[in-house]
C-alpha cells in the first residue's frame, strides 16, 4: 500500500509518500513542502497547491491519502485559509478515485510517539527514528507530512477490519 501524507497549509503545505512494508516497516519514497506567497491572492495559491498536489498523484501514484483533519487553531483566517486548502487536496483525491481519511494531530501523535501531546521536537525525532532517516525532515510540515502517512500505515489494517463506513473513509466514487 502506497500512502500520501499531507499536512495541509495555504503557505506551507507537506507532502510525502510512504510504502508500506511487512507489519510495522514504512519505507519512505519522497517528501516536501509547497510554497505559497502570502501576498498572493488565495484563488492563485489554491491553482499553485492544485497544480503541486496533483503533480505529486501523479508521479506517486498513491492508494490512499491521509490527511490532517483541520482545527480550530484561535484565529479565523489561518482555519478558512486551511480549511480552502483541504477542499482542493481533497478534490484531487477524489477525482482519482483515491480514498482519503482524517487524523486530528493528537490521532497521529498518540501513534507515532505514543504520547498525544508530543510536541513537534519530539514528532520529527520518532518520525525520523522510524523511518531511518539519516537527518530530521525539515520544515516541520515535512515531518508533520511523513507522520501522517505512517499513522495511516499502521492504523489500516485496523480500519480495514472496521470495514468501509469508518469515520475516518471519506465517500468513494
Amino acid at each position: 500500500m502506497r500512502v500520501m501524507g499531507i499536512d495541509p497549509g495555504l503557505t506551507r503545505c507537506g507532502l510525502s509518500v510512504v510504502q508500506a512494508g511487512k507489519g510495522r516497516g514504512v519505507i519512505p519514497i519522497a517528501v516536501g513542502v509547497v510554497r505559497t506567497p502570502a501576498e498572493v491572492p488565495v484563488p492563485e495559491r489554491l491553482r499553485r497547491l492544485s497544480v503541486a498536489v496533483n503533480e505529486w498523484m501523479d508521479d506517486y501514484q498513491p492508494d490512499v491519502v491521509a490527511i490532517e483533519r483541520v482545527f480550530e487553531r484561535g484565529n479565523v483566517s489561518t482555519v478558512m485559509n486551511t480549511a480552502h486548502a483541504v477542499g482542493v487536496l481533497m478534490l484531487a483525491a477524489a477525482q482519482r478515485g483515491i480514498p482519503v481519511h482524517n487524523y486530528t494531530p493528537s490521532e497521529v501523535k498518540k501513534a507515532i510517539s505514543g504520547n498525544g501531546r508530543a510536541d513537534k521536537k519530539q514528532m520529527t525525532a520518532m518520525i525520523t527514528r522510524i523511518l531511518g532517516l539519516s537527518e530530521a525532515p525539515k520544515p516541520a510540515d515535512a515531518a508533520d507530512a511523513l507522520a501522517l502517512a505512517v499513522c495511516h500505515c499502521w492504523r489500516a489494517p485496523f480500519l480495514a477490519r472496521m470495514g468501509p463506513g469508518t469515520a475516518h473513509n471519506a465517500p468513494r466514487n
